[in-house]
């Protein structure tokens, strides 16, 4: 059986952006979300919120996206957590790297905020899919 997505850490350093996430990831599609506005903090507060996905910006100040995936990567407790970059910086080149450093995805902003919901939700089932031995997948 597949496990379902319920805990998300956000992290976005834009109060906006943050804050249309939150109303539609946390409010409209019921997740518990954890908001974070730097890698820095995250990293701070994933080891206690245990999320089952962390959605990333690259560009942010203190601790950017790809530094705080390195961080999360490197550490055997996070390791296991899947990351999905969320950026405007989506070039394909720029998405591959993304992924070669261990993203499961990217997300290009601005999203839709009204599909960001069903866009991270289809993204998980093709981790878990992937992830299951059984390749049992819940629809």
């Amino acid at each position: 059986m597949t496990k379902p997505l319920q805990r998300i850490t956000y992290v976005e350093d834009d109060h906006d952006i943050r804050a249309i996430a939150e109303l539609a990831l946390g409010t409209l599609a019921g997740y518990t979300l954890d908001l974070c506005e730097n890698g820095k903090e995250a990293m701070e507060t994933i080891p206690s919120f245990q999320p089952d996905l962390v959605l990333l910006d690259v560009m942010m100040p203190v601790m950017d996206g790809v530094e705080t995936l390195n961080r999360l990567k490197s550490s055997p407790e996070l390791a296991h957590i899947p990351v999905i970059f969320m950026t405007a910086k989506a070039q394909r080149h720029e998405v591959q790297a993304y992924k070669d450093s261990g993203a499961i995805d990217v997300i290009t902003k601005p999203f839709d905020p009204t599909e960001l919901p069903a866009h991270v939700q289809k993204i998980w089932n093709r981790q878990m899919s992937q992830n299951d031995p059984a390749g049992r997948a819940e629809p």
